[in-house]
């Protein structure tokens, strides 16, 4: 009797465990999931000495246009991911930055959580401003980075379908939440190296860094280059 209770004892708890591992992937699917698309989403690109600056744009047009004014007195080139919404009321921004030599990517078109919309949710926030974006601008949109970095299976899957990279990033000065100058240079210049994707978004204390982040990487014999040219 002592014997029968002990197995089945022993066969609840490895029924316990069982179940606990089932609910893990059940509650949990998201991280595995993201995890298994890696190869399919650009982190860092694959330059050598080439470094990309890359602008997430939902606000700030006067700080975009300091941040243009910049790059030209550097000779330098950045990657401008620009949100619908705000494309579409600074139509004369947007030209402005593809007709100064600058790429223009996508970050969807209302800042919606892209992990959270299926697969033809995705489809018709991506397509709505790549479509605006690629009139405005009068070039192919062919990159696609997801606001907050947020996305699953049917995000890169839709933008794959639709002939768009996705890309997130290496270095993150996260300057939307510290408006601090330095906190921002020290961020987009520690231990950078070629390859790099650098976050950043324009702000007013962004701006006013930016000079010193461009001298830094040349004399470290980096150049800023579009993410584009990066990833090859």
């Amino acid at each position: 009797m002592k014997k029968t209770r002990t197995i089945a004892a022993l066969t609840n708890a490895a029924l316990a465990l069982i179940l606990i591992a089932v609910g893990a992937v059940c509650f949990f699917p998201v991280t595995d999931s993201v995890a298994g698309l890696k190869d399919r989403v650009y982190y860092r690109g694959n330059s050598a000495d080439g470094v990309s600056l890359m602008f997430n744009v939902y606000w700030g047009t006067e700080e975009v246009l300091g941040i243009l004014d910049v790059l030209d007195e550097y000779g330098a080139k950045a990657t401008f991911f620009l949100g619908g919404s705000w494309a579409d009321d600074n139509v004369d921004c947007v030209k402005e930055i593809a007709e100064r030599g600058h790429e223009i990517g996508s970050h969807g078109y209302f800042h919606r959580a892209h992990d959270e919309l299926d697969y033809e949710g995705n489809v018709r926030e991506i397509r709505t401003s790549v479509e605006f974006l690629s009139l405005a601008a009068g070039r192919p949109v062919t990159l696609f980075a997801p606001p907050s970095g947020a996305y699953g299976e049917d995000t890169v899957n839709a933008a794959e379908a639709m002939g768009l990279k996705t890309i997130l990033w290496s270095k993150d000065t996260v300057d939307w939440r510290d408006k601090d100058e330095a906190v921002c240079f020290r961020r987009a210049t520690e231990g950078a190296e070629g390859g790099d994707l650098v976050l950043m978004h324009p702000m007013q204390h962004t701006l006013a860094a930016l000079p010193r982040i461009l001298a830094y990487y040349r004399g470290q014999g980096l150049r800023a280059i579009t993410v584009g040219e990066n990833i090859g």
